[in-house]
């Protein structure tokens, strides 16, 4: 579960999430929006989740980074699961998704499954956030009550993509950057990781999630052979499996949580603290002297909190500028527009 980690840990900065976001709306979501129209919805999300992570247990970690990478696009509106069209170029192909983002089957099942009982009441940008939460429920994670009533874009920007979602290789700096740009603090960014109290949670945010999941060597790569800040053994261990040469395994996977890979909890920020980040992002997480040193260590030794924190980062990043009332759609198939 840990491996789902490589977008929890991202999210276990969630604490930082705690900082107020300049990109929230005023439109209202609810926590009962389908109670009426969909009752049956919670159990089907959770089931259809629930039996994909027991097959491949790094599937809780992806549909979490799934959700992550939609919300910072554009907002939580569903537009990281369309297809490319001849209108415009999706998010799939860019390079922060590309041979990486992964999840889309479950949500099409998803999607089929309450399109039985609920035609067209339920939006794929709703499903994606429940999905989210029962992955990290289910991998021992906090549950959260997710609002809902969404609805889905009905157009995707590869660019969009490339522009806003951080990179495993971005400093402190430009993590703050990104994570104030959508009114999260340093906390929400340690938690996810994803000012400076709000710059500093976005960035903790962004991280959380990176309890779970694992990366691909050429995410990481340079991390572990040009990287100072890096506990040596640490690097050795990885290195085994991530050659130095470019082409040369690029696809070999490492889990983010050298721990409990596939179990949701604090040892992501342990890992900061022994400086066994996997990713040059997580590491600036704890660094000398820097700002967010405080929350990794208060993570480190506070699982508790950490949960907490995590979930609030979530229930907040999960109001990025959503589509409600008229605007946009309710997909059908949650890989095009109607």
């Amino acid at each position: 579960m840990a491996s789902i980690v490589s977008c929890f840990s991202k999210f276990c900065l969630t604490l930082f999430l705690l900082v107020l976001f300049h990109g929230s709306t005023n439109a209202k979501l609810s926590t009962n929006f389908y109670s009426k129209s969909c009752p049956n919805l919670l159990p089907i999300v959770k089931f259809i989740v629930h039996s994909a992570i027991m097959k491949e247990a790094r599937m809780g970690a992806s549909l979490l980074r799934l959700f992550f990478h939609d919300c910072f696009v554009n907002g939580c509106d569903g537009s990281v699961l369309l297809d490319d069209t001849s209108s415009f170029i999706g998010e799939k192909n860019a390079a922060p998704n590309r041979n990486s983002a992964r999840g889309f089957n479950v949500v099409d099942d998803i999607k089929s499954a309450v399109e039985i009982v609920c035609p067209g009441v339920v939006s794929c940008a709703d499903i994606l956030a429940l999905s989210a939460r029962d992955s990290v429920t289910i991998l021992g994670g906090p549950y959260w009550d997710v609002e809902l009533g969404r609805r889905d874009a009905r157009t995707a920007s590869q660019a969009a993509a490339d522009n806003n979602i951080p990179s495993p290789s971005s400093d402190l700096n430009q993590l703050i950057s990104r994570f104030s740009a959508h009114g999260l603090s340093p906390r929400a960014w340690i938690l996810s990781t994803d000012s400076i109290e709000t710059s500093c949670w976005f960035i903790e945010w962004e991280h959380r999630g990176h309890t779970i999941g694992q990366a691909r060597c050429t995410t990481f790569r340079a991390q572990i052979y040009n990287e100072s800040n890096i506990d040596s053994s640490f690097a050795r261990t990885r290195q085994r499996n991530c050659p130095r040469a470019t082409g040369s395994g690029d696809n070999n996977l490492a889990p983010l949580d050298i721990h409990t890979p596939t179990y949701f909890d604090n040892s992501y920020f342990k890992n900061l603290v022994d400086r066994r980040g996997l990713f040059h992002s997580d590491q600036q997480l704890f660094t000398g002297g820097g700002p967010t040193n405080s929350i990794v260590r208060g993570y480190s030794n506070n699982p508790r909190s950490f949960r907490s924190d995590f979930a609030a980062a979530m229930i907040k990043m999960g109001d990025i500028s959503p589509l409600t009332g008229t605007k946009g759609e309710i997909r059908k198939n949650c890989r095009r527009v109607n």
